[in-house]
């Protein structure tokens, strides 16, 4: 059987990525959904990490270290690169949200039904 503790961090992955879906379903303010989609960043960048980790293995950088088992490093830039993308996400849907903000005085998904264009 299979310790709890070596499947914590996928279980928070897990975790993670629900309670950001629910929170991207279920709430209606702007800024909440946004919320709801930094909680599922969190959590695909925590499940990348985990990927590339191997137990007992040395960083990827060129010393003298003996030739042990190193960690994935193409995962720790894959992070790097969600962590950019998602910044610049961010910023743009909070942008979106201010210029909403100011046409319809609100942040309510409720009270912005009106499409014009």
């Amino acid at each position: 059987m299979i310790p709890i503790m070596d499947n914590f961090p996928f279980i928070t992955v897990a975790i993670l990525i629900i309670l950001g879906l629910y929170t991207i379903l279920v709430r209606k303010d702007l800024i909440k959904i946004i919320m709801g989609l930094s909680i599922i960043e969190a959590g695909v960048n925590l499940f990348l990490i985990t990927i590339g980790y191997r137990w007992e293995s040395v960083a990827p950088i060129f010393t003298n270290a003996p030739s042990l088992q190193m960690v994935m490093p193409t995962v720790q830039a894959l992070t790097l690169t969600n962590i950019v993308i998602g910044v610049a996400t961010q910023a743009l849907l909070l942008s979106l949200v201010m210029t909403v903000w100011r046409y319809y005085r609100t942040a309510d998904v409720r009270d912005v039904n009106r499409l014009e264009g």
